[in-house]
């Protein structure tokens, strides 16, 4: 048996700021508005895709997470005819943002490291709707990200489903695409460049409060945030308030999730102000994980000023991470074996 080529790419996941919410075009994934966001560091947060190819092999066939997945899915096939980690084995040279959009609208932005937009492009066949990195991920060494997670649940109307009926219903969608986020990615970029924690912070928030807003403007509404998701804005709102300065900031994506953007010194306060308002199940170290954060002891001021309502496991546990780099080759991590078939995992 000839010996396969081997391939193995890890990406990262990233978090919009400027958020991407409707298309203009279902099949090519074209987005109505351009949008603009921050890839995470891969020590905390990735995919590992493993592709094997041999003359010997008799079919295609493809596992997503250990199970085998239908290789005839549209949106799979999409990516295969354009060649996504397949770059890689083929030697394909190029721009791959455009390959990696028609799998997942955002995950083009995962292309690059750093702080990445998507050009909503202007032409019918899509081929200047491509994902720039606007900074690499050593830009801002001080900025910090928390990911809480809120729930694990399956979402109740999924973001493809979501945004068509919001594409069709919602005339706030509409404003926003041509009349806010233009503007709001011109200021956005400004603020990364300037490395301006007050403006990224606000700009944040209310274009995540915005996003929800069209949900909420979707008919029949869409509801993504629960009830710790709103305590979560409540909180950080609250924290703010109390410094009389914009310390942290939220983004909610398509979810109950929260991710907390953030400088390096405040996040042992922020994340004890966080635990003492949604006090985990256990005090072991699983409730944070990622980056090490120390802990700190809160004031009596700073926890009255707050005032919120405890909420004991409204939250699962809390990612601690920062910014990182695009995609990486790796050698040692197939999941893959010579005969093409995933290995066996204890």
């Amino acid at each position: 048996m000839e010996k396969p080529n081997v391939v193995t790419c890890t990406a990262p996941v990233n978090i919009a700021v400027i958020k991407y919410w409707g298309k203009r075009n279902e099949e090519l994934i074209l987005p109505i508005n351009s949008s603009l966001s921050v890839t995470l560091h891969q020590g905390q947060l990735k995919t590992t895709t493993t592709v094997a190819t041999s003359r010997s092999f008799q079919e295609d066939r493809i596992w997503l997470n250990g199970k085998e997945e239908d290789i005839t899915h549209p949106r799979l096939q999409s990516c295969l005819r354009e060649i996504y980690t397949l770059a890689r084995v083929f030697g394909v040279e190029g721009e791959l943002s455009g390959i990696a959009r028609q799998g997942s609208g955002s995950a083009c932005r995962s292309m690059y490291g750093g702080f990445v937009q998507w050009i909503m492009g202007q032409k019918d066949d899509g081929k200047d709707s491509l994902a720039q990195q606007v900074e690499p991920e050593t830009h801002w060494p001080e900025l910090r990200i928390l990911v809480l997670v809120v729930s694990a649940e399956r979402k109740p109307v999924g973001s493809t489903s979501g945004m068509q009926t919001s594409v069709q219903t919602s005339c706030l969608l509409k404003h926003r695409a041509e009349s806010v986020v233009p503007g709001r990615m011109r200021e956005m970029i400004k603020a990364v460049r300037r490395k301006d924690f007050a403006a990224f912070a606000e700009l944040t928030m209310k274009d995540s409060n915005q996003f929800h807003a069209t949900c909420l403007d979707t008919y029949p509404p869409i509801f993504y945030l629960n009830r710790v998701s709103q305590q979560v804005i409540s909180l950080v709102h609250r924290y703010n308030k109390h410094y009389g300065e914009t310390r942290v900031a939220y983004t909610f994506d398509a979810g109950p999730n929260a991710v907390i953007f953030t400088l390096q010194q405040h996040v042992p306060e922020f994340v004890q102000v966080v635990r003492h308002f949604f006090p985990p199940e256990t005090n072991g170290g699983q409730f944070i994980r990622g980056l090490p954060v120390n802990g700190v002891a809160l004031s009596e001021e700073l926890k009255q000023a707050i005032g919120l309502e405890s909420t004991p496991k409204g939250l699962s546990y809390i990612i601690s991470t920062k910014a990182g780099p695009g995609p990486c080759v790796v050698e040692d991590q197939h999941l893959l074996g010579s005969d093409g078939l995933p290995k066996k995992t204890d």
